[in-house]
């Protein structure tokens, strides 16, 4: 071997040595021989350096999985020996190889294993077995062999490819026929012999158990001298563990329920009297978590023999397991209040598994009744924080917290099914007597009383009484809490934590103020001060400045009086400024987007007359419109980039806010019956000159075409004086991307205002196209993704754009453009449905074809249209289908496809008899197409039923595609 490259294995060596060794690993692996060097090199122990003898295996493991076939039968053969003469001198050895080393030749001992054992070597575990015997070194070798062969055989996360899954279950059949029984006696053996002098060797011999166990006959595993040692191991401290994780994939395993049962049932019975059902809570706590783990598969395996014996109707093996069930629920309940949120988890899935058997009995016994109310209050218990908890900064702990909150929220919600009346009283029965002392109370408790009532919402429907009502004889539980919660003061509770669980609960009951509206000033107020908007923490604030705008949306009829006293307490957080002098406003811009929509619902819905409505909104909006003007000076003269980029993030904010005002609008509340519209004509007035700002561009034009859209919707026809402008600006040294932004806003002009904007848009026709085409001829790199699929979306949203103009009946604006400008457009419409393989423009392009053939193909259409259809339109309908890119698989194309078929069909219906003639006897036969498939092609062309021609369509382009 090239020793020079070998000293490159080494991870210390230096970069070209490196380089050296990886070529020659590249070589060794495409030379025909070389790797009968290296299996030579391991049989003889001829190197001591661990990297080699690694690198070594690495090359035997690249010929077995990619050349193997290729070998001839004695070079097999020499494989097979060199790995059995490795194993013969690691007896041997004075010191045992690296883990890593004995990792990767048990992997290549398991790629054999795959290959020859079904053909040339039915006798590998014997002979691996005869090698080793009972040698601790030679042991651990085979275990890991063992496990080697799992990963490539059993382990259900390793995706398997059909044929090497019919492999595999070939493998198991012949092992379980010809040799597990040896394999098991040998586990037998290895932790008789080394359970109490090597905890290693017997950990490793239980992971091998628990891996089989899922696929081998289980009554060579659950047999008493089996199971009694490894409850015995599960008395010793380094060997438990693995026991547990062992005995778990024991009971885990598929099995006739009654059997399943009774496995469970002497399993549990040696448990207990080992004393493993009374819980220490100082107990090893990665052992309780594996011992929880194994009682959830015990708890969940009897559960699932119940639901089979119910299923098949034996009834009495059911009440028998039931009451097996019923016996563990103490040791599940122990399990589930343990401090250790990882102990408590594991056993969630028994826990829920149990409250559904609950549900579906009809009498809930003394006992079952005691059982669930135990399980609430471990829920209870368990959802409280830790005091380490740290609410500004969470981390990975927090997160997992935050998790296992989620799980006790289901066993909540199946609580309430299992009996709603007893999960009311509880909750009250803890809600009532925290909130009656939450001045002395810890944050923990307060948080989680007021957590329960919120999640009480979605775990028991309103059917069952707890929704509010007006009627005081029937309010509900649920009413008598909320009321507790607004008149008890909690909201003054110094902690992030209880201040956010109000607000939140505030807004989900929200109707229970409808029913007592006499609390809302009080909330109004805690939203308002140094507990909602004004709160010491950030987080707090901007949860508060979304809940607040939720709560005044869905309360707005009652807030008729507090309104004008609402906007001036709000009015310092709608301020718009630019961080300067390190001064932080109280709440993001994000944040006062919500605010700023709140002071919009709160004047459009008052009951103030339209002149009243008018002044406020004009008051909330002014000051945007000020401070956008000295802004916008102050950027147009700003040289340094990065404080340029903060004006213009701030300019665009005041657009966004304004914008935002606008959402409270509605059908029945319009800005033109709100007397709002001059304000917003000043904004727009005050908005658009940012478009001719040159730094800046695309933050800019981003807001205002947003206000502009808005704008649309709200002011109607008031709009269109500004549009012209707004465009000029807009098209002014374009980027596809502002383009393809610019059109949508021309589309719902149209589609929205129709032959009122035909004069404009005949004027910004032209420009608007030059602009695009300009931009898709400019050359970009060959291989720039980005400039590709710029343009990709561009094309589309031009072709969108006439879609949208001849679908809106104007083919005016396209006719009055001069004859070089109508066909210009024209043929950019056929290149679209021909050329480019893109299915969604393509499908675009024969939509706006039939249309304008709908419109212009009559004998009065457009002069020359028709010479245009049968030169252009009707072989684009053949053309597309024919290219190689239009894939008739493909959903999408399938679309383009059905167009193109509508437009055939509105040629025929057009043109009637000539457009038949002109297939028949000119076009079709040009294209070689057969005599009877051109009768064929015509008849379904002529068909009343528009689906007869398009399914028709398909199977003639099929046909016709190479």
């Amino acid at each position: 071997m090239d020793e020079q490259a070998l000293l490159g294995l080494n991870p210390n060596a230096n970069a070209d040595f490196r380089e050296r060794a990886l070529a020659y690993f590249e070589q060794l692996k495409v030379s025909q021989d070389a790797w009968q060097v290296c299996a030579e090199a391991l049989a003889q122990r001829i190197y001591s350096d661990d990297h080699v003898k690694f690198f070594c295996f690495q090359v035997l493991e690249h010929q077995i999985k990619f050349k193997y076939a290729g070998l001839t039968g004695l070079q097999q053969q020499l494989i097979r020996e060199t790995l059995i003469a490795w194993l013969q001198s690691q007896m041997l050895n004075a010191q045992p190889e690296k883990t890593f080393i004995r990792n990767k030749a048990a992997q290549v001992f398991a790629l054999v294993f795959v290959t020859e054992f079904l053909t040339k070597w039915p006798k590998f575990f014997f002979d691996i077995l005869s090698v080793v015997g009972l040698n601790p070194r030679g042991v651990d070798l085979y275990l890991r062999i063992l496990m080697a062969i799992d990963a490539e055989v059993v382990d259900r996360d390793i995706i398997h490819t059909p044929e090497e899954g019919r492999r595999n279950t070939l493998l198991k059949d012949t092992m379980r026929e010809q040799c597990i029984p040896n394999l098991v006696e040998s586990w037998y053996q290895i932790l008789q012999t080394y359970q109490h002098t090597n905890s290693e060797l017997t950990c490793q011999c239980l992971e091998v158990i628990g891996a089989y166990v899922s696929w081998i006959d289980l009554s060579l595993i659950a047999n008493d001298r089996f199971i009694n040692m490894l409850l015995g191991h599960m008395s010793v401290e380094v060997l438990r563990e693995e026991a547990c994780d062992c005995l778990y994939e024991i009971v885990n395993k598929g099995m006739d329920p009654i059997d399943k049962t009774k496995l469970v049932e002497s399993l549990c019975q040696v448990l207990q009297s080992a004393g493993f059902f009374s819980i220490n809570q100082e107990e090893d706590v990665d052992f309780l978590a594996r011992f929880s783990k194994l009682v959830n598969g015990m708890g969940q395996s009897l559960i699932i023999s119940w639901t089979k014996l119910v299923k098949s109707g034996d009834l009495k093996s059911a009440q028998d397991t039931l009451q097996s069930i019923e016996s563990k629920v103490p040791l599940m309940l122990q399990l589930l209040i343990h401090e250790d949120d990882d102990i408590s988890s594991n056993i969630i899935g028994f826990c829920y598994e149990y409250l559904h058997i609950l549900k579906q009995l009809v009498l809930l016994s003394d006992q079952q009744k005691t059982n669930v109310e135990a399980v609430m209050l471990a829920v209870m218990k368990k959802l409280t924080y830790d005091e380490e908890y740290n609410f500004e900064n969470e981390g990975e702990d927090e997160a997992m917290f935050v998790e296992y909150r989620k799980q006790l929220k289901l066993l909540l919600d199946r609580l309430a099914q299992v009996s709603p009346e007893l999960l009311l009283a509880s909750v009250r029965r803890v809600f009532n007597s925290t909130l009656q002392n939450w001045q002395s109370a810890s944050f923990m408790e307060v948080e989680v009383a007021i957590r329960l009532l919120y999640m009480l919402g979605e775990a028991i429907p309103a059917s069952h009484g707890a929704h509010f009502c007006g009627d005081v004889a029937k309010a509900s539980a649920l009413q008598d809490m909320m009321r507790m919660l607004v008149t008890s003061g909690v909201s003054a509770y110094n902690h992030t934590s209880v201040t956010l669980e109000f607000f939140e609960t505030v807004v989900r009951y929200e109707k229970f103020f409808t029913v007592e509206p006499i609390h809302i000033p009080n909330i109004l107020m805690a939203f308002l001060d140094h507990r909602g908007l004004r709160h010491s923490s950030p987080k707090v604030r901007s949860r508060t400045a979304y809940l607040f705008s939720r709560f005044v949306k869905s309360l707005h009829k009652h807030m008729n009086a507090f309104v004008e006293d609402i906007l001036s307490r709000i009015q310092d957080l709608l301020q718009l400024s630019p961080p300067e002098n390190g001064f932080q406003m109280l709440l993001s811009s994000d944040d006062q987007l919500f605010i700023y929509e709140t002071a919009g619902v709160l004047i459009v819905n008052s009951d103030y007359p339209a002149e009243r409505k008018s002044i406020l909104m004009r008051n909330l909006l002014n000051p945007l419109m000020e401070k956008f003007k000295i802004l916008l000076e102050k950027l147009v003269v700003e040289q340094d980039e990065e404080r340029q980029t903060v004006l213009a993030d701030c300019l665009n904010h005041a657009v966004g806010f304004a914008s935002r005002t606008s959402k409270a609008f509605s059908n029945k509340q319009t800005v033109k019956q709100c007397g709002c519209s001059g304000v917003y004509l000043d904004c727009l007035q005050s908005f658009l000159p940012a478009l001719s700002c040159p730094v800046q561009k695309e933050i800019l034009r981003g807001g205002v075409r947003t206000f502009l859209h808005r704008m649309i919707i709200c002011l109607e026809e008031e709009v269109l004086p500004f549009i012209p402008t707004a465009s000029e600006h807009m098209l002014k040294d374009c980027e596809a991307k502002d383009l393809q932004e610019f059109i949508p806003l021309i589309n719902q002009i149209t589609a929205k205002f129709k032959a009122q904007v035909s004069p404009f848009l005949q004027q910004v026709f032209m420009p608007l196209l030059h602009a695009i085409f300009e931009v898709l001829v400019r050359p970009s790199e060959e291989n720039d993704q980005s400039a590709a699929l710029d343009k990709q979306m561009l094309r589309r949203s031009y072709f969108a754009f006439l879609q949208t103009v001849t679908g809106s009946g104007m083919n005016e604006v396209i006719a009055n453009q001069g004859a070089d400008n109508v066909e210009r457009v024209l043929f950019t419409v056929i290149q679209g449905a021909v050329d480019y393989p893109d299915p969604i423009a393509q499908k675009t392009c024969f939509i706006i074809l039939s249309k304008l053939v709908e419109l212009w193909g009559g004998k009065d259409g457009l002069v020359g249209f028709a010479d245009f259809v049968y030169k252009h339109i009707v072989p684009a309908c053949f053309l597309a289908p024919l290219k190689p890119t239009f894939d008739l698989a493909d959903a999408q194309t399938i679309l383009a496809l059905s167009e193109c078929a509508v437009t055939m069909k509105t040629i025929y219906l057009k043109r009637g008899p000539e457009c038949i003639q002109y297939l028949q006897q000119e076009y079709l036969p040009s294209l070689q197409v057969a005599p009877e498939i051109i009768q064929e092609f015509c008849q379904a062309l002529q068909q009343p039923d528009a689906k007869v021609f398009k399914n028709y369509l398909k199977i003639f382009f099929q046909r016709a595609k190479p």
